[in-house]
């Protein structure tokens, strides 16, 4: 795989077809950047939310569960939203820049938040600002790759993501480890590369449209001012209507409701081992390390053997990470297991699910079509996230983790033959391949 410098896919007849299938945009590398940087804001704080809600706050798991399920699912209340906006006025960037502001605000708003009420406050607005910028952000992705390496280019965006939630938590471990009890520098940290992430998109990502531009590019001086003047073509509800992404949205959901928060597996592994509370944000860094050594193998797989495959051997795998968190087995190496089962998931998944959505909606119809498998998602995972935080409170921890490996046990293969049943005719002639 190499970079190329180029801000649009070329064409891809003749002899550059092959030449231009490992080639990643430069606008896919920018906008890796810009989530990098605000990775790095966003996963600091989360690495040490399940702490200082349980600990420093003093709340309870019922509690932290309602808080992480809105972290999860939150976003869910305007992932459509953005990317119906991004679509119908072919403004994918301002949209994207508009999420990135509210949630660099609510950085801010971390600073001075105390309290239940007031800590809810904060992180709804947050992820109401990655549910505007998150499908936008994809489109554009989308929009500058080649069809058949959509996979790599997501793979090469959560790459550089990774990196970022990699950095969060070991920058906020450090800042721990130097001044016990040190949240707010966390939160004042966390501020400062929200913005440094909100200004390289504004001034580096130029705005994709999503609309297809080859056959303008074609077209003679004469055509190309006639169709100028011509309407874009605009988004229509019908465009969603291919029985390839219901089926993908109904998987999307089964899984979500079995996908419980990050934050609950490490408090079962930190109660298990009763390490110190400073450490607690390695198991993010650990998590995103394997994501990033993953995350792009994952894609390049999932373009070549199938990404439907890929994203329930995914599952199999978070499986795997429920199945080492049940286990009454301490010390390091069931810890360290299950974080890099973790990060193997969310390689196998997260990007994944973009690629797939993008496949099975037309280009004027992409952000949309990413947002609603996004919003399902967000949606389940919230559901989850709640459901878990009371199994934990009414059946203790192991009881919990067992009844979530069972549930996702069961829902694997049902899952499977959905996503596997024959492909609906795709939208582009490089989509069969990935099937």
């Amino acid at each position: 795989m190499y970079i190329s410098l180029r801000n649009t896919p070329g064409p891809t007849t003749g002899r550059n077809r092959g030449r231009n299938r490992g080639r990643v945009s430069s606008i896919v590398i920018t906008l890796g950047i810009v989530s990098l940087l605000t990775d790095v804001a966003s996963e600091s704080v989360s690495a040490i939310l399940p702490i200082y809600i349980t600990a420093a706050i003093g709340l309870s798991t019922v509690a932290y569960g309602f808080i992480d399920g809105l972290y999860q699912g939150v976003s869910a209340l305007v992932r459509i939203g953005g990317g119906w906006v991004a679509d119908r006025q072919q403004q994918p960037k301002w949209v994207a820049f508009f999420g990135y502001g509210i949630s660099a605000v609510a950085r801010g708003g971390l600073l001075i938040a105390t309290g239940f009420g007031a800590l809810t406050a904060v992180v709804t607005l947050d992820r109401i600002g990655k549910g505007v910028r998150t499908a936008p952000r994809d489109a554009m992705i989308a929009a500058a790759s080649e069809e058949a390496s959509l996979g790599r280019s997501f793979g090469v965006h959560r790459m550089l993501d990774t990196v970022g939630a990699a950095l969060g938590p070991l920058l906020a471990f450090v800042i721990l480890f130097v001044i016990p009890h040190g949240y707010t520098a966390v939160f004042a940290v966390s501020l400062a590369f929200a913005l440094a992430g909100l200004a390289v998109l504004g001034l580096m990502v130029p705005d994709m449209r999503s609309a297809p531009r080859a056959a303008a590019a074609r077209t003679t001086a004469a055509s190309t001012a006639q169709e100028s003047t011509a309407a874009a073509p605009r988004f229509r509800w019908r465009q969603l209507n291919d029985p390839a992404l219901r089926r993908l949205l109904i998987a999307a959901g089964l899984f979500g409701l079995l996908t419980i928060g990050d934050g609950f597996i490490y408090l079962v592994l930190q109660s298990r081992d009763a390490f110190a509370t400073e450490w607690f944000p390695l198991l993010y860094v650990g998590t995103n390390i394997t994501f990033l050594a993953f995350a792009v193998p994952a894609g390049r797989i999932a373009d070549r053997f199938g990404r439907a495959r890929m994203f329930v051997i995914g599952h199999l795998v978070l499986l795997g990470a429920y199945v080492v968190a049940a286990l009454p087995a301490t010390g390091p190496v069931p810890t360290v297991a299950c974080l890099l089962l973790l990060g193997a998931f969310y390689a196998s998944t997260d990007g994944i699910l973009a690629a797939l959505a993008a496949q099975h909606t037309p280009p004027t119809a992409r952000a949309t079509g990413i947002a609603a498998a996004q919003t399902v998602v967000a949606l389940t995972r919230l559901v989850a996230s709640t459901g878990f935080g009371l199994l934990w409170f009414m059946l203790g921890r192991e009881t919990a983790m067992v009844i979530a490996a069972g549930a996702l046990a069961l829902v694997l293969p049902a899952v499977a033959a959905l996503l596997w049943a024959p492909p609906h005719a795709p939208h582009d002639d490089a989509a069969g391949a990935a099937e």
